[in-house]
Order: C-alpha cells, then structure tokens, then sequence
C-alpha cells in the first residue's frame, strides 16, 4: 500500500474504526523485535484491554498505534487517517485531535488549577473548550467543586480522574492509558475503572488500555493477550480469573 504524501492524512471514507492496524511489525536496533505482524481493529465504543508479560510487545503497539513511534512495517490508521507518511509535525497535530492520553503518573502541571490542566491541551492548539462538554464530563467524575484546586490538593484518584477529564475534553477518537491504575489503591483503582467503563458505555468514547493487572482487564468488553510481539489471544467479556490463568501460562511457557 502507498504512503499517502507527507502532511496531509488519507481519510477513509465511511465509519471508520477508531484503530486500524495491518500487519503491523517493529524491529529495534539489534534485531529485537518487539511486534510480529500483528493486525488489529478497535471499533468506536469499545473498552479494550491489551495484556501481556514484560517484554510481550504491548507497550510498543500502544506507542505505535498512539503515533507515537513509526512501526517498522505495516500500516496504522487513526479514525480512518493512515498516519505511515506524515511528517512530525502532523502526526503531533493528529495526536493532539484525535488522541486522548491516561498515564499512571496523572502528568499534571503543579502550578496550574485542576480547570487550567483540564484544558491545556486545548488551549495548546488554539482552540477553545466546548463548555457544556468540559462541565457535562467534570460532573460526571465528581470535580465540579475541585477546578479551582491546585493538583496537590487532591487525592491520587481525583487527580486521576482530572487527567481521564483532559483526555476526553478535545472529544477524541480513541483514548489510550497506560498502567491508568498503577499508582492508586486497589479501592480507588476499582473506581477509576468503573468511570473508565462508564464512560465507554454511556458516552460511547473509545478507551484502549494497557494493563499487566488481570482484575483491571476485566473491566473492559475484550482482552488481547500478547507474547513475543504477537496476540496470541482474544478474550471476549473477560474475568480476571482466566486472565490470570493465561499470564501464567505464558510465564511458563
């Protein structure tokens, strides 16, 4: 398939799925190759959970599906734009469109108000928050009494939920997190992901994660399982039990 020319993104006609990869591979110098062919759609309003042991490759699809790194060989398509012949500067401009970003470490500014963090991004690229979206999604996470705090004034979880906030603020295509649990106890954890669900349910967002915790995969409509660079596995409705099974398996294999 030919790259579309750099600087301007090929869209897909129709509805197209918010993640499109084909036959996607990465090799690092050395020849360490971190993904093996891997081809994978994620429909709009889908929670998907993508686990795996270290080194099985997940961190790098993520940052490849992201745009975040250039896959070796394959195409990458963000909500119907192959992004394989972009330059940097229009990948970063797609990204900031239409990618929302979850950390474990919440990537707040100290200085700023929980409202200025919120739309940083936004203001960023120039442009300026719907209002009644900002305000639908703040009470919807329980901060509409916290925008004016600083981020040291709240709880790991509401800083968390902040940085969910300033994800889905630019309306995205798809929302990528990353460990989004790593930093929080089990009790806040589990609320964390239930809003991470909700909003997936509800408000139809699209939400990949990734995850090594088999209770917080749980929590998404589908798992992949993946191992030396490849899915070996889909797991639809998965419980944490069997994917505990699997990382296991895969640690004893």
């Amino acid at each position: 398939m030919r790259a579309p020319s750099a600087g301007t993104p090929r869209t897909v006609t129709g509805h197209a799925p918010a993640i499109a990869l084909a036959h996607v591979s990465k090799t690092y110098p050395g020849g360490v190759r971190a993904l093996d062919d891997v081809s994978l759609t994620v429909t709009r309003g889908t929670f998907l959970a993508v686990m795996g042991p270290s080194g099985s490759g997940k961190s790098t699809l993520m940052h490849c599906a992201a745009g975040l790194d250039s896959p070796t060989e394959g195409s990458i398509a963000i909500d119907g734009h192959e992004i394989g012949g972009l330059n940097e500067t229009r990948r970063t401009e797609l990204r900031r469109e239409r990618i929302g970003f979850v950390f474990q470490s919440y990537n707040l500014v100290p200085s700023l108000s929980i409202a200025d963090n919120i739309t940083l991004p936004l203001r960023l690229a120039g442009r300026a928050p719907d209002k009644d979206w900002l305000m639908a999604l703040v009470a919807r996470v329980g901060l509409a009494d916290r925008l004016s705090h600083r981020p040291a004034e709240l709880s790991g979880g509401q800083q968390q939920r902040a940085a969910i906030v300033r994800a889905l603020v630019a309306k995205p295509a798809v929302v990528f997190a990353d460990e989004p649990t790593g930093a929080l106890d089990l009790r806040t954890a589990h609320q964390v992901l239930h809003l991470l669900r909700e909003l997936v349910d509800e408000l139809r967002q699209t939400v990949v994660m990734v995850t090594h915790d088999p209770a917080a995969a749980a929590q998404a409509h589908q798992a992949l399982v993946m191992a030396d660079g490849r899915v070996t596995e889909t797991l639809h409705k998965p419980t944490a039990p069997e994917l505990a099974a699997r990382l296991v398996a895969l640690g004893e294999a």
